[in-house]
């Protein structure tokens, strides 16, 4: 008879201790067979109201890279909502798969179903791989939706808002290392011109900036070179993306461009960029760039500019209150340079630590409601 051994135990990993990690309130796990929908809803904090943030549709390697990402995104948008001044939580929604073969009406209404399930507590918007026409199929299952088509009063695409606060951002930092806030003459280079480095770029040529681009898709250099004939780092050039010299390197595509390994090679004395977790690791890479003398704008602090937008939405859209919400950004990034010189900490750090003293401010009145 033969034997079978049984297979050797492997280590449990709880799920309670990943989600405790980021200290986050909810996770839920939105699974249905019909429309081949896989998709995780991540609620950070809602000590100053419901959790907002957009849904991403993305082509994860893995399950494991999905919940990773949903949870440092849903954080960052609890310290992004409390650095502008608004009363919302953090929240962030992923759907796993590739948008340009499974993205249709039905998997986006299952998913509305999940969204309105939560009753409130998550509001959603959009993000990377889908766009204000698929917010409003969403809706047709949930109230609890923003950035949806102008035409049925929503704010349309909030990414030339998000840019004006990434362009503030870049202002407050020259302004802080320099005594002068123009980005006229600068080099810049710009990560990622899909959407919102696209109008980044828009922003800095007509404030006469020296801009560079990258993009993984030649589609998007093609339309940025022909609309505002900016400089094009070649396929050859791209290997050596982050030695190129530059005053500003803004990063607006996905996160964990800064990390050991590109640190070193920066030729720049500003970070600042509308891309979320750019700091592969926190602590490490903020320090990392503060030794080597590179003044950071967090990007939770600088790209609040798109849920700034569309939570203009729920008090009825106004574009115009929208972007004057927005300019704050430059005076908050001053207020967290200053911080951070003054008490020797990383601009990170201080930017988290004066979201968190709202946050705990507010959580503590909230109680007596």
């Amino acid at each position: 008879m033969e034997t079978i051994l049984a297979p050797a135990p492997t280590e449990q990993v709880s799920p309670f201790a990943v989600i405790e990690k980021m200290n986050h309130e909810q996770v839920v796990l939105c699974h249905d067979a019909d429309t081949g929908l896989k998709a995780i809803i991540a609620i950070h904090n809602t000590l100053l109201g419901p959790s907002l943030g957009g849904t991403r549709f993305w082509h994860y390697a893995n399950e494991a890279d999905a919940l990773t990402d949903v949870l440092r995104l849903s954080r960052g948008m609890t310290f992004k909502s409390s650095l502008a001044g608004l009363n919302l939580g953090g929240g962030k929604a992923v759907i796993l798969g590739n948008p340009k073969k499974m993205k249709n009406e039905a998997l986006l209404r299952r998913f509305g179903q999940f969204v309105n399930s939560l009753a409130g507590k998550y509001i959603t918007a959009e993000d990377v791989g889908v766009d204000v026409n698929d917010m409003d199929i969403v809706r047709l299952e949930t109230e609890h939706v923003v950035g949806l088509p102008e035409d049925k009063g929503g704010g349309g695409d909030p990414s030339p808002v998000t840019a004006y606060g990434v362009f503030l951002g870049i202002k407050a930092g020259l302004q802080f290392t320099t005594g002068n806030d123009s980005v006229g003459g600068k080099k810049v280079l710009v990560q990622g011109v899909g959407k919102v480095g696209y109008h980044l770029v828009e922003l800095l040529k007509k404030d006469n900036a020296e801009v560079i681009v990258h993009d993984i898709s030649e589609d998007n250099l093609r339309r940025v070179a022909h609309d505002f004939g900016v400089e094009v780092l070649s396929k050859d050039e791209a290997h050596s993306l982050y030695e190129t010299d530059c005053d500003i390197y803004a990063p607006c595509a996905l996160g964990g461009t800064l990390n050991p390994t590109t640190i070193p090679q920066l030729k720049c004395f500003i970070v600042a960029g509308g891309a979320n977790n750019q700091l592969l690791e926190e602590k490490r890479d903020g320090k990392a760039l503060a030794e080597r003398g590179i003044l950071y704008l967090p990007d939770f602090l600088i790209n609040a500019g798109g849920v700034i937008n569309v939570y203009s939405e729920l008090e009825g859209y106004n574009r115009e209150r929208a972007l004057r919400h927005c300019e704050r950004i430059y005076n908050t990034a001053l207020e967290v340079l200053t911080i951070a010189r003054d008490h020797e900490q990383t601009s990170h750090q201080a930017a988290l630590e004066l979201a968190t003293k709202r946050i705990e401010a507010i959580g503590r009145i909230n109680k007596y409601r």
